[in-house]
């Protein structure tokens, strides 16, 4: 189809009128930093306002709106006051998809570092550790819903007397055993779902800790070993505790990219059979269901329970500079 200027006139004049206005803020902080000596704060500050307007306009304004919607009915008009939020908390659907989100925030991070640390001890001294690495960080390399596609596959059922197409239950069969329909059976679907996320996450946390593995100096593991150490308690007692703080900005990353889990549900199973989890909810809720304001007050709640991670791991950020 093609591009059809005129039709597209307001959209091409925003950005235009977006563009105009960024250029002249970045003027004036040039012509304000020529015209003479400015102390080093007011100039850091001078040109931080760029990117703090972009950040008020693109993330705080959008937060205090949605956090005000939170408030509203379904159409964002009538004030509700607490409603949406009693609603969040009493709603069956509502508590399954927080349930299964704190499942995922605690099952994810500790399952998929758990591998990623076994792989990168295994692997990290290796001669072949950047190829054995590559492997595991492939699945980075799909996205999420690509690697929803996958894991359907992997799960797919068919009845006993046709062919398998899926590799689990094609492995069923042939010990003889019953093809199961994996994703339909709650609470065991929402972990199926959890391993296809730790497929996509451990290669992230094998390459972090594989590398601070690395950088344990050398003596501190001879001197165990000198000692007579075995290699179990040399990593137990010496490795571990040098790459404690790596450890923890993994379990911290991964927890928060967890709770924003969407793709995958939505991929495999749609939120159905229990197995929304937040994210896919305030979808639902905002967008398919036109309810506005029970939509917010989940983004709000996902907002409150990103908001310790985040903060724990810039404190921890500012004590290591």
């Amino acid at each position: 189809m093609p591009f059809d200027a005129v039709s597209q006139q307001p959209k091409l004049l925003y950005l235009l009128q977006g563009v105009a206005a960024f250029a002249a803020v970045v003027g004036l902080i040039l012509l304000a930093l020529h015209r003479g000596p400015v102390r080093r704060r007011a100039a850091a500050l001078i040109l931080l306002a760029p990117a703090l307007l972009l950040l008020a306009v693109g993330l705080v304004l959008p937060g205090l709106r949605t956090l005000a919607l939170s408030f509203t009915d379904g159409g964002g008009d009538k004030w509700v006051g607490f409603d949406n939020y009693v609603w969040m908390f009493t709603d069956h659907q509502a508590l399954v998809a927080l349930r299964n989100t704190l499942a995922w925030a605690v099952l994810v991070p500790l399952a998929s570092t758990a591998v990623g640390l076994l792989y990168a001890a295994a692997v990290a001294r290796s001669r072949f550790r950047t190829f054995a690495l590559s492997l595991l960080l492939t699945p980075m390399a799909i996205s999420f819903v690509g690697a929803g596609v996958v894991w359907k596959f992997v799960y797919a059922y068919r009845p006993a007397e046709t062919g398998q197409i899926g590799l689990l239950n094609q492995l069923v069969v042939a010990f003889g055993g019953e093809p199961r329909q994996w994703l339909v059976d709650s609470p065991w679907n929402v972990l199926f779902l959890i391993v296809a996320m730790v497929w996509t996450q451990a290669g992230f946390a094998a390459v972090l800790l594989a590398g601070a593995i690395r950088a344990v100096p050398g003596e501190l593991t001879e001197a165990a070993r000198l000692d007579g150490a075995s290699p179990r308690q040399t990593f137990r007692r010496i490795t571990l505790p040098s790459i404690r703080p790596t450890l923890l900005v993994v379990l911290l990353a991964q927890a928060i990219g967890t709770l924003k889990a969407f793709d995958i549900v939505k991929t495999m199973t749609g939120g159905q059979f229990d197995t929304g989890v937040l994210a896919h909810a305030l979808y639902d809720q905002a967008f398919r269901y036109g309810e506005t304001g029970r939509g917010a007050a989940l983004a709000v709640l996902l907002f409150l329970l990103v908001t310790p991670f985040v903060a724990h791991q810039v404190r921890a950020r500012r004590r290591t500079g």
